[in-house]
């Protein structure tokens, strides 16, 4: 079997740009660990931190998806000259950019290299680490619910 093409690691440092927090249309994924450690964070239950943090999404799949809210301008709900709950940030935000779909290839690890400056400098993350992000990804699943018709 081929190794991955991150089989001698991979260099990144986040270069707190905040480019992958604001500007630009996204979805930031909840796994019900998010959503413990950010009503940690805030204080709030679960049903108070959902309407006020976040929102449901439809997809193609027959479910809705929870995800945090945007701002107007695009910019993550939490982010305000960074990340306010930076401790306690969703995994998809403290695992960037060793996500499933940046690891499926180097054309895919390239492409996000364009539009982040800290992708393929700094420190050198080992094979085993970004499994380890992989495998943690796979093991806390995101909160859906059957659509609402």
């Amino acid at each position: 079997m081929n190794e991955p093409f991150y089989s001698n690691g991979l260099r990144f440092t986040c270069q707190r740009c905040s480019a992958c927090c604001r500007f630009d249309p996204g979805f930031v994924n909840i796994s019900e660990q998010d959503l413990t450690r950010l009503c940690t964070w805030s204080g709030m239950t679960r049903e108070v931190f959902i309407e006020t943090y976040c929102r449901w999404v439809n997809r193609f799949d027959g479910y809705e998806y929870l995800y945090l809210l945007e701002k107007d301008n695009c910019d993550c709900i939490l982010w305000d000259q960074g990340c306010i709950a930076y401790e306690y940030r969703p995994l998809q935000c403290s695992s960037y950019p060793f996500w499933p779909s940046t690891m499926m290839d180097k054309d895919y690890w390239d492409a996000y290299a364009q539009t982040c400056p800290g992708i393929n400098t700094g420190s050198l993350h080992s094979m085993e680490e970004i499994e380890g992000h992989l495998t943690r990804r796979r093991s806390e699943p995101y909160i859906r619910r059957e659509k609402l018709i």
